[in-house]
């Protein structure tokens, strides 16, 4: 009896500040997610609001998988993109959504999408950031990639992702 196929799709996780009103930064993380999802990736994000639910209408409207990983307990806690909810009960120390992807798009910035950063590049996953965090310091090869527009982002990924 074999067991039932996995979904083995890749994953990218798309991070920003969850109170972000801004209409560029929004419209870019909606067309990071349209982006991804057309290129067959699936997307995970922190599931709640502002870059994390733009990045998933971008992907679900272009017929992607949203996975929200939740600070809280409650599925339904999770924006309306969101295919997958995972409620963790975990807070701020949800920001291991890193760590459940092959690589990290951040847009914008904010203390906690800094964090993710740090961690996504201490478990040596490719980061893209478009209009967020400069980080200076690390060893060149090290230090994440800056992107111009989404379109950019989504093709600094996919091309070290194949």
């Amino acid at each position: 009896m074999s067991s039932p196929r996995v979904d083995r799709r890749r994953t990218v996780a798309v991070i920003g500040p969850g109170d972000c009103t801004d209409p560029g930064l929004l419209r870019a993380a909606r067309d990071v997610g349209a982006g991804l999802a057309d290129a067959g990736y699936a997307v995970v994000t922190g599931g709640l609001g502002g870059v994390m639910a733009a990045a998933g209408a971008g992907a679900a409207e272009h017929g992607g998988t949203v996975i929200g990983v939740l600070p809280g307990t409650d599925a339904n806690a999770a924006n309306d993109a969101v295919t997958i909810a995972l409620p963790t009960g975990l807070g701020q120390g949800r920001n291991v959504v890193v760590a459940s992807a092959d690589a990290v798009i951040a847009i914008g910035g904010s203390w906690g999408t800094l964090s993710e950063i740090a961690l996504a590049r201490r478990m040596n996953r490719p980061v893209v950031v478009l209009d967020g965090w400069r980080v200076d310091g690390p060893p060149a090869g090290d230090q994440p990639i800056a992107a111009t527009d989404a379109a950019a982002a989504v093709r600094e990924v996919v091309s070290r992702l194949s």
